[in-house]
């Protein structure tokens, strides 16, 4: 399968230029740069922070942010921690205290919302072939949904409700309900068409935005507390298996260090909670633009494919939008797969914000008068789909580990040509395959890419050390096993290519391609005008100044 990946405006040097950053951001006392950097731009405010303790908080440490004029909004035990707001002046001395850890700014998290456009094309369906004959459909498996609340809708009730930070589950922004749909959505009102990927899964809805799409950290968090706290104990409802974070923010310190990122990672390790999370819709700023907690190495992170509708995979290509990795500062290769996210269709939330001012996203489905739904586009609708299909592996055997969730996931996805493995990850979700993958791993962390600066190439940390097995080798995963599973490459921790060329995975491995001036210097390949300069490729209106590209495939509104 070929994918087209459109290159980004910025030069590709980019990534090395990306490479090169120090990461001193991460290093430092307990008070975050980003931290410092709000409370010097806001010296007279109230201010909204995260701290973390090296114990859990106790009295004093409460009595701590009391004493100088704030008060507690959240307090967490996935993170040892507690969510505060406190006068800008006073908050340096929360250093003072030796029990904390760390003082992070809380971050707004949203799902990126772009202006719509002003015409869509023929939509594309939410169903995806072969799902309607397979035996599973996310029977007795719990989706926790972390976003803006959820709506009863003709296809879908939550199972539970609860909002963060607010007062109602209801969703008035409509992103909840979207994504909701797409996990599992029954299908029953547009008789089968806009069916989710997982119909039978259950629904936790835990609303953490408003009505603009827009929260912060800390109550993304406190909903992630609750799951940590009540994933086993619902009474007669399903525990919870999965949870989707189709939202998010840039990345402002080290994956260690963010609070978000400890408290996904906790509910993965601790609590064998599958976590799945956007990418990111911030792929046209180029390289580096993978949101936290995405950003974090054992998350499911999930990039975005524009897929036109047809049973041609040739001109399937990378959402413009979606975002690129490596991860800021602590440089994992991500994102780890990536699925269809454009142009989606899935439920509508009535009186929603969506709902009242876009009235051309509605979709009415075959033989029915009203519009129960919505068309929406973005790394928040792969996310979706991802967690439909986990709810799938994980009907169909209960006992597999986060880890071997995502290894089987990246491992089975269609292999791209000519990839970019900082926009594709592994390549294309393939469910079916997923379900009938084997193996088991021990650890899945995403690997890791280092630059030699004497030499300007890149070293991948090799995952069948990271993973515990041959079989989880970088070229099963990027590539065919072929380009990847030579000795000599794989004596190694790490795997050495050149840091020019990222999209083609021959050309990842193959010493004699990269030191070979026939490839790099030959007229014919870069610059003959027929692959560099023909107008189809580059200047053509339809591929560069139609509206239904430049936006991404009338990603009218484009979601996290």
């Amino acid at each position: 399968m070929k994918l087209r990946n459109i290159q980004q405006t910025v030069s590709i040097l980019g990534i090395v230029a990306l490479l090169s950053v120090s990461s001193a951001a991460s290093a430092g006392g307990r008070l975050s740069e980003r931290a410092k950097e709000v409370l010097a731009n806001r010296p007279l405010d109230m201010v909204e922070l995260i701290v973390t303790y090296r114990q859990a908080p106790g009295p004093n440490d409460r009595a701590s942010v009391v004493n100088n004029g704030g008060h507690i909004r959240h307090e967490f035990k996935l993170i040892k921690g507690h969510a505060i707001t406190v006068p800008a002046q006073a908050a340096k001395a929360l250093e003072n205290n030796p029990n904390v850890e760390r003082v992070s700014n809380d971050e707004p998290v949203d799902v990126m919302a772009t202006k719509p456009a002003k015409s869509l094309p023929s939509p594309i369906l939410t169903a995806f072939p072969g799902l309607e004959q397979s035996p599973y459909t996310g029977a007795g498996i719990g989706v926790a949904v972390i976003d803006s609340g959820m709506r009863s809708h003709p296809d879908k009730k939550p199972t539970i409700s609860m909002a963060f930070g607010y007062s109602k589950t209801d969703d008035k922004y409509g992103h909840g309900n979207h994504v909701a749909g797409i996990i599992a959505g029954t299908g029953d009102h547009s008789q089968g068409p806009y069916r989710g990927v997982a119909p039978n899964a259950d629904i936790i809805s835990l609303r953490v935005l408003d009505e603009n799409g827009q929260g912060l950290t800390s109550d993304v968090i406190a909903a992630l507390d609750w799951i940590h706290a009540n994933a086993n104990e619902n009474g007669d409802q399903v525990p919870i298996h999965v949870v989707n974070l189709s939202l998010g923010h840039p990345v402002v310190e080290a994956a260690e260090n963010d609070p978000l990122v400890q408290a996904v990672e906790t509910l993965w390790k601790n609590d064998g909670i599958v976590v799945v999370c956007s990418a990111g819709n911030a792929g046209r700023d180029g390289y580096g633009t993978v949101t936290s907690p995405g950003n974090s190495s054992l998350v499911i992170t999930v990039g975005s494919v524009t897929h036109w509708g047809d049973d041609d995979p040739m001109n399937d290509m990378v959402s413009t939008y979606s975002s690129r990795g490596p991860t800021r500062i602590d440089r994992f290769v991500k994102p780890d797969l990536v699925t269809p996210g454009n142009r989606m269709i899935s439920l509508k939330a009535k009186d929603s914000y969506l709902h009242k001012n876009h009235p051309e996203r509605e979709i009415v489905a075959p033989g029915k008068s009203t519009a129960e739904y919505l068309q929406l586009s973005g790394t928040s609708m792969s996310a979706a789909v991802v967690s439909g299909a986990v709810a799938l592996m994980l009907e169909q055997d209960p006992t597999l580990t986060p880890d071997t969730v995502k290894a089987r996931l990246m491992r089975s996805t269609r292999k791209v040509d000519f990839a970019d493995v900082f926009a594709t990850g592994a390549g294309m979700l393939d469910i079916d395959a997923a379900l009938n993958e084997s193996g088991y791993a021990s650890n899945a962390s995403s690997p890791r890419v280092f630059r030699d600066d004497a030499t300007g190439r890149l070293g991948f940390e090799n995952t069948n050390v990271l993973w515990g097995g041959d079989e989880w080798a970088l070229g099963y995963l990027w590539s065919d096993g072929y380009l990847w599973s030579d000795g000599y490459l794989w004596s190694d921790a790490y795997l050495w290519s050149d840091g020019y060329l990222w999209s083609d995975g021959y050309l990842w491995s193959d010493g004699y391609l990269w030191s070979d001036g026939y490839l790099w210097s030959d007229g014919y390949l870069w610059s003959d005008g027929y692959l560099w300069s023909d107008g189809y490729l580059w200047s053509d209106g339809y591929l560069w100044s139609d509206d239904t590209l430049t936006s991404d495939a009338t990603a009218a509104l484009v979601d996290d």
